[in-house]
Formats: structure tokens, C-alpha cells, sequence
């Protein structure tokens, strides 16, 4: 094909593109669906919401690792090569699965659920008030117009200073600490547990795929939801949640060095581990 005959191909920039414009329009979801649920929910009903919104996002990519599992399954020239002209199966390691069937399928659900947010009211009534969202919206209207232009001006002499603010807020600083921990983990094993079960348990990539996403996911939209609910029951104000995640998140972490201890016996690899004859 022309692939092979140009090893030079910039077709990579095309996908390069594709992630830069998904970054720029899920980037907005998380601090404007947060601040959104701030604004117009109750203080002890908000960590629940925020529970169900992070549940949201656990339960996407668990859909995601089940769909590419089924991707992984199907032949990258999938209508263009026929079942019969494969002589490879799943499990060989020069197989390819249809890895771009996976981002047309996202691509247009993507879409389709956009579409909702065009048709969200400017302005909704906060939780526990009874004015209406248009009653409001025209008595804040003048202030709001006026505030606009001071704010704009102050938001770059105060960009720094608030900066430094947050460095030394010390809740901000744990939530850092925290993200990097569950980050550094959970990041280290979507990219080497999959290759690492087909090695060596002799899976297939779609396999491999279907178990990372069934045995963790899961359990951390359990996680969050139940926390959610302990925070609203409890009323745990946001140092004590801070100090809570901080340690649970450092016990997890901890708890990952058990895996140095289930070591399985070296796969045989010929020329690596064991003699070509």
C-alpha cells in the first residue's frame, strides 16, 4: 500500500489535530461543570453532584475500554479486506485492530450529545430559592454589565498575586498532591497492563482491554459515588475532605507496592530469556 511505501507519511498530524480539538472541547467540562453545580446547588447537596459528575466521567471511559475491545477485535481494513484474506488471527502479534472505528463512533456521539447544551436556559433558579431565572436575570443585568469591565481590567494585575495565593493554600496544595498520586498511578497502568497481560498471560489486545476496563473502572465509580454520599450525610466541610482523600489516596498508592510481591515467572522469549535452539 502507500502506507508502507512511505514511511515518511504525515498522516499522524491528522490524528495529532484531532486530539488538540477533543482536548479543547472536553477541557471546559470539568471547571465550568463544577462551577455550574456550585452556583445553582444546595452547599450539602453540591458533593453529591460533584460524586455523580466524576461517577460520569469513570463511567465514559469504562464504555470507551468495552468499545475498543470490540475495535480490537476487527481487522484495521475492515470493508476493504475480506475475512477470507486474513491468514492472522487476534492473538498474533502482528495484528492490527480497527483502532480508527473506535474515534468515528465517539466522534459522532460526541456530536449528538452537544446538542442538548445549546438549549440550556442562560440562567436557573438556585436550589431552595423560588425567583425566577428571568426576574433575576433582568434585575443583575445592569450590575453584571458594569462589573464586567472593572473585572476585566483586574484580572490581569491580580493574575499573579492570586497565583501565589493558591501555592499557598494549603487545601489547594493536597488536592495537587492527590491528583499527581491518582494520576501517576492509574496513567502507569492503562499504558503497561494491557501489553503486560498479553505477554504474559497469552491474551489477545481486545482481552486485555475488556479486563482492565471490567476489573477497575467499576469499582471507582463506587468509590466516588459512595463518597459523595458520606460527604452529604456527614456534612464534611473542604479541609476534612481534603485531609480524608489526601490519606486514602496515600494508602492506595502504598497498597500498589504489593504487586512487587506477585511476581509470575518470565515468560520464554527466544533470544531474550532462552537460546534460539
Amino acid at each position: 500500500t502507500e502506507c508502507e511505501k512511505e514511511p515518511g507519511s504525515s498522516l499522524w498530524i491528522f490524528v495529532m489535530v484531532g486530539n488538540i480539538v477533543r482536548g479543547m472541547g472536553e477541557t471546559p467540562i470539568m471547571p465550568l461543570g463544577i462551577s455550574y453545580l456550585e452556583d445553582f446547588a444546595k452547599a450539602e447537596n453540591s458533593p453529591f453532584y460533584l460524586a455523580c459528575l466524576h461517577t460520569a466521567t469513570v463511567v465514559g471511559p469504562f464504555l470507551g475500554l468495552l468499545l475498543a475491545s470490540f475495535c480490537a477485535e476487527l481487522f484495521v481494513d475492515i470493508g476493504s479486506v475480506g475475512a477470507d484474506e486474513i491468514t492472522i488471527t487476534a492473538t498474533d502479534a502482528r495484528w492490527v485492530g480497527a483502532w480508527w472505528l473506535g474515534i468515528l463512533i465517539c466522534a459522532l456521539l460526541n456530536l449528538l450529545v452537544g446538542i442538548p447544551f445549546w438549549f440550556l436556559p442562560k440562567s436557573l433558579v438556585k436550589e431552595g430559592e423560588t425567583n425566577e431565572p428571568e426576574e433575576r436575570s433582568e434585575k443583575s443585568v445592569a450590575p453584571l454589565q458594569e462589573n464586567d469591565k472593572n473585572e476585566s481590567k483586574q484580572t490581569m494585575y491580580d493574575f499573579i498575586p492570586f497565583l501565589k495565593a493558591l501555592f499557598h493554600n494549603p487545601v489547594y496544595m493536597l488536592f495537587i498532591c492527590i491528583t499527581v498520586l491518582q494520576f501517576s498511578a492509574f496513567d502507569g497502568m492503562i499504558s503497561f497492563m494491557p501489553k503486560y497481560l498479553e505477554q504474559q498471560f497469552g491474551k489477545s489486545a481486545s482481552d486485555a482491554i475488556f479486563l482492565i476496563g471490567v476489573y477497575n473502572l467499576p469499582v471507582l465509580c463506587v468509590g466516588y459515588f459512595s463518597g459523595g454520599l458520606f460527604m452529604k450525610k456527614f456534612k464534611i466541610n473542604v479541609y476534612q475532605a481534603a485531609n480524608i482523600a489526601f490519606w486514602v489516596s496515600l494508602l492506595e498508592y502504598l497498597l500498589y507496592f504489593a504487586a512487587y510481591w506477585t511476581v509470575c515467572d518470565t515468560s520464554p522469549v527466544a533470544g531474550l530469556t532462552v537460546s534460539y535452539q
